[in-house]
């Protein structure tokens, strides 16, 4: 069940370069929530119950409800529906995703280890290269905003790679994610309130 968790999620990643929408972004990053929660559940069986649990929560309540939410609330105050002309046709940012894919794997096999998941890590750099896609790629501040969020889900596979064996580093890893995407949000919502009628000129 895990392994189709982990493909669905990847599904996603690829998804990004074809949105053409900011609601598809934000959808993407509530999905990713949920197979997040999906997938820590089915592979963190080893570690105790109140840890499983506090990662079950955080990613279901903060990753899946709490974040889309918040920025569906910026898009509404923004005013800003689509992505931004100026950002590279989703064509080439599919072919940039596909070799983010291979790169993520041949990183990750090249870093075999009898304590690090290799699959975890594959998706874990892909998760990595297209939230920075997203980021260079794109003009929005909002799609710099979920290009970070996207980073951050990164380091919850980075977490997961070695979750059974270290789960004290997972637990750190998810209060780091809680933290920044509280920052990040934070500090993103305050920017975009001056300029909410800048955002609106770039709308297609």
């Amino acid at each position: 069940m895990v392994n189709y968790l982990i493909v669905l999620f990847a599904i996603t990643l690829m998804y990004f370069s074809s949105a053409e929408r900011l609601i598809i972004y934000i959808r993407l990053i509530g999905i990713q929530g949920l197979l997040l929660c999906g997938i820590a559940i089915f592979e963190l069986k080893e570690i105790n119950s109140a840890n499983l649990l506090f990662i079950a929560s955080e990613t279901l309540i903060f990753k899946t409800i709490l974040i889309p939410y918040l920025l569906f609330r910026i898009v509404n105050h923004s005013g800003v529906s689509k992505v931004s002309r100026q950002a590279m046709p989703g064509f080439y940012l599919l072919i940039l995703s596909i070799f983010a894919l291979l790169i993520s794997v041949i990183l990750a096999n090249s870093l075999v280890n009898p304590y690090i998941n290799t699959i975890y890590m594959a998706i874990a750099l892909f998760t990595l290269f297209t939230g920075m896609l997203l980021i260079v790629t794109h003009k929005l501040i909002i799609s710099h905003l979920i290009g970070f969020l996207v980073i951050e889900n990164s380091v919850f596979m980075f977490s997961l790679a070695v979750g059974n064996k270290m789960p004290m580093l997972i637990n750190i890893g998810i209060l780091l994610d809680i933290f920044v995407g509280v920052l990040i949000l934070g500090f993103f919502g305050l920017r975009l309130k001056p300029h909410i009628n800048e955002l609106t000129t770039l709308k297609d």
